[in-house]
């Protein structure tokens, strides 16, 4: 950022539950300025409607606790401080990491009430997860793998410390242990460590997050759980502290409530919304997943117009990372969004838009995947009532070690 950048910082008046420490907003450029229409933003933009994030949060929030759960949302989906202040200030007992490098840039910009999901395997790492807890009491580590569960009991030692940590019980294929007697055993293991201190078990459902339809999703999930239910019942018949069993994602919030002895959904996605979620349906028989509002867009310019039913953008794979499913052009659903060029946008249509659309125009569009597309970039805009409110560094961008 350059000296004439940084020299402007605007510090709003608390509202809606945000500190003004956490709004800092800082000038990017002379077009960033806070009270700026979000459509004279160079592009791409990634934006974000305040407004709908906090009713998302807000929904969210309420809908747990009436189900007698709580959320420890994943920042993987915002790679942002301010907002991990916020979703903790607003009810949830923690913060999901899913790389050490991320958890690192979160805890040195306040952040401290953190569960590592995955598991930090070279010494290195491990050393420096130690580190963490050691500054932050609230800092809980993940293992699947007995070597590990040793050497984390080892770096504890010797950094003088008795550290938390919890067994990731796989649900699928992608990571954790498989439930059943190994698990159970590992826990066991660590509950016998003497510098671990065993808080309990993960179970995450990657692959049931995008099922469509509410009735299918539910019967997967569950179904898929049974495993872990075991589980985590024989760590409880085992006389092993459960007091955490955590999983869940935003498109299962309203079901892990019926997982016996469940305490916490780690939902990421429902903050911001996009294209793969949109698709997956309501429990009200909706086709579209309407829970949540989708807050995240990115803004493009239309860089040329001269082919027939067909407009270029700036933002590519770069900007919005996947091409399937397609972006979704806001007020235009007649346009299919080619990101499969690094830098250009291809827009197809057969039908007419709702407007001619000049070289230099702007267009909004819904991400494919909120997550890797936060990740592209340095800052997001809190955008509401259509203008700048707050510029918010990507505190984690890149940390993906």
């Amino acid at each position: 950022m350059s000296a004439d950048a940084s020299a402007h910082v605007w510090i709003p008046k608390p509202v809606n539950g945000y500190k003004a420490v956490e709004m800092r907003a800082t000038a990017v450029d002379d077009r960033a300025k806070p009270g700026v229409s979000k459509w004279e933003l160079d592009t791409p933009a990634l934006c974000v409607d305040l407004d709908k994030m906090e009713k998302n949060v807000a929904f969210l929030q309420a809908s747990l606790k009436k189900n007698g759960l709580a959320s420890r949302p994943h920042a993987k989906t915002h790679k942002t401080a301010a907002i991990a202040k916020y979703q903790l200030s607003t009810g949830s007992i923690g913060i999901c990491c899913a790389k050490l490098t991320e958890a690192e840039a979160l805890v040195a910009s306040g952040v401290d009430r953190i569960l590592m999901t995955t598991g930090n395997l070279s010494a290195g790492k491990i050393r420096r997860a130690m580190s963490i807890r050691k500054a932050h009491p609230d800092f809980i580590q993940a293992v699947d793998y007995e070597p590990n569960a040793r050497d984390l009991n080892d770096a504890a030692r010797e950094a003088g410390i008795i550290a938390d940590v919890v067994i990731d019980v796989a649900v699928g294929t992608r990571s954790g242990i498989p439930a059943g007697d190994g698990a159970l055993k590992l826990a066991q293991l660590v509950d016998t460590l003497p510098n671990l201190k065993l808080r309990g078990m993960l179970s995450y459902d990657g692959a049931v997050q995008h099922a469509k339809g509410f009735a299918n999703r539910k019967a997967t999930a569950l179904s898929a759980m049974e495993p872990n239910i075991e589980t985590y019942n024989g760590m409880k018949k085992s006389g092993l502290n459960t007091e955490i069993f955590s999983g869940g994602g935003s498109g299962t919030y309203n079901i892990m409530h019926h997982v016996p002895g469940f305490t916490d959904v780690q939902a990421g996605s429902y903050l911001f919304m996009d294209m793969q979620y949109l698709a997956i349906g309501s429990e009200d028989g909706n086709a579209v997943f309407t829970d949540f509002a989708p807050s995240l867009t990115v803004i493009a310019t239309v860089v040329n117009n001269r082919f027939p039913r067909s407009l270029t953008t700036d933002a590519g794979a770069k900007a919005l990372t996947l091409n399937v499913p397609t972006a979704g052009v806001i007020g235009e659903p007649g346009i299919a969004y080619n990101a499969g060029s690094d830098e250009f946008g291809v827009l197809r249509f057969s039908s007419p838009l709702s407007k001619e659309y000049k070289i230099g125009d702007k267009l909004e569009v819904i991400v494919p995947h909120c997550d890797p597309v936060v990740n592209e970039y340095d800052h997001m805009y809190g955008i509401r009532n259509g203008k700048v409110e707050v510029v918010w560094d990507v505190t984690a961008r890149g940390c993906s070690q």
